[in-house]
């Protein structure tokens, strides 16, 4: 877990740091960990459930989570490059190797 919480600090170093930056950071996140748990599948609704039950995030409204997952205002650029720079050795015999 410890190097999970490494990661995942550096991604969330990617948002705004205004209070709409750090809200949308935070449910970023937390979404990814939900993503990860083997609580639920990944379908919109369930991670949905999964941050209400799970984090006691009760205060997020269906239309406001479903706004956010399709928000322009997710750094996708940036959290893609630095994604790509915290692997430190991407290539396996000369390889790159993806796994989803």
């Amino acid at each position: 877990m410890l190097i999970l919480h490494s990661l995942l600090s550096e991604l969330k170093d990617e948002f705004a740091s205004s209070e709409n930056g750090k809200e949308r950071s935070g449910w970023f996140l937390h979404t990814l960990l939900a993503i990860i748990m083997p609580f639920t599948s990944s379908r919109t609704s369930n991670l949905l459930r999964v941050l209400r039950t799970l984090f006691g995030f009760a205060e997020i409204g269906k239309k406001r989570y479903y706004t956010f997952m399709a928000s322009p205002k997710i750094p996708w650029d940036r959290l893609w490059t630095r994604l790509w720079k915290m692997i430190p050795e991407p290539e396996t015999g000369g390889r790159l190797i993806v796994a989803l």
